[in-house]
């Protein structure tokens, strides 16, 4: 199955809100993110830090999805992306050898 990435970087509105709202959106993030590994699809997401382990570089999100449409849709169910609060790139990944890992087996 195509593996895809979606990149993302939090808008300056995003920013100048309370951590405690931040964080209540980040656990909404991540609760949707366990649901769809919980119904069996891979799924990674996370923060990228700079040298000095330090936040801000924005997020990643990897999975697979059956085609871009497929996987289009999903990510805008990402509670972060339903309330606007990232700028967000959605791209396929394509091996240069030509191969596909097999994540579809991550559960068993």
């Amino acid at each position: 199955m195509p593996i895809f990435i979606k990149t993302e970087k939090f808008k300056d509105k995003t920013l100048e809100l309370s951590n405690s709202k931040r964080k209540k959106f980040l656990s909404l993030h991540k609760e949707w993110v366990k649901e769809i590994s919980k119904a069996g699809n891979y799924i990674h997401s996370g923060y990228l830090i700079n040298e000095k382990k330090m936040p801000g570089g924005g997020g990643l999100l990897i999975f697979e999805a059956k085609d871009y449409l497929t996987a289009r849709k999903m990510i805008e169910n990402d509670p972060m992306i339903k309330h606007e609060l990232v700028v967000w790139d959605l791209q396929e990944w394509i091996a240069i050898d030509g191969s596909q890992p097999k994540f579809s087996n991550h559960l068993g």
